[in-house]
């Protein structure tokens, strides 16, 4: 059945109110009329039957029949730190991310970033991202997407993070520690428990940065013996973590018992 996206502003009692792209969708696209059925998700949790009722040009008007929220989030949140890379490879980390269980993506400005926004391109792009993020939870159907920040700077960044999250950056210098080394760490925690994983841009962190990091209490861990790109080492690292401490990998009655 159809997913569509409305916001939990436009989803009052019974009715439905579905507007701007998705509605443009609905009826130019798929050329869904009165009667006709969708599952909607408000993106935070809620997914729901509905049943078409009527529209006009503005909005198209939905019944609820049915409601219930879908257990299939994953019992580990992690939020991807990514520094800003070139051309889209952000969009493919968003697509695969929000595919994978991501909960949020902060993109990151640090020293060796090649792309540089503006406050009105980095407004824009967050538009797009967080675009992105939507259509593949619709597509993958999570009941949640992921929420893409505003670019932050990489103080802003750190004097945000939850006092109790494990921190984690990748670093190709990290040679003492590995990621599995923190199998330990991980294994004492009890679910929901939240992660961050910082991943560099093209030309990876600055050990000024890494030294940074290590004061918030950021934990620096090699992925290997070799350098993976950007867009790769994002996606690598949430799929290690969500098989060992998520749903990655199960069945569905694995989580849901």
């Amino acid at each position: 059945m159809t997913r569509v996206y409305v916001p939990p502003t436009r989803i009052k009692g019974r009715q439905a109110c579905i507007t701007g792209t998705e509605m443009e969708h609905v009826n130019r696209v798929l050329r869904l009329a009165a009667g006709d059925e969708v599952t909607i998700i408000d993106g935070e949790g809620g997914v729901f039957s509905a049943r078409i009722t009527g529209k006009n040009k503005e909005k198209v008007f939905c019944e609820i029949t049915a409601e219930g929220l879908p257990d299939n989030e994953p019992p580990v949140k992690i939020t991807l730190v990514q520094g800003l890379p070139k051309s889209d490879k952000m969009d493919l980390i968003v697509q695969k991310g929000t595919e994978l269980g991501l909960s949020t993506l902060i993109p990151l400005q640090c020293e060796r970033a090649i792309v540089r926004l503006d406050e009105k391109k980095a407004a824009q792009r967050q538009e797009r991202w967080q675009r992105i993020a939507m259509e593949a939870a619709k597509q993958c159907k999570r009941g949640k997407h992921p929420s893409v920040e505003r670019a932050m700077s990489w103080q802003e960044v750190l004097e945000s993070l939850p006092e109790k999250a494990l921190c984690l950056l990748p670093w190709e210098e990290e040679t003492a520690r590995g990621l599995k080394s923190l199998r330990d760490n991980l294994e004492a925690k009890v679910p929901p428990f939240e992660i961050y994983i910082f991943i560099g841009p093209e030309g990876g962190f600055t050990r000024s940065e890494a030294a940074q990091a290590r004061q918030y209490g950021v934990i620096p861990v090699s992925l290997g013996p070799r350098i993976l790109r950007t867009e790769t080492a994002g996606i690598a690292v949430l799929s290690i973590i969500m098989y060992e401490f998520g749903d990655l990998g199960g069945t569905p009655a694995d989580y849901k018992s």
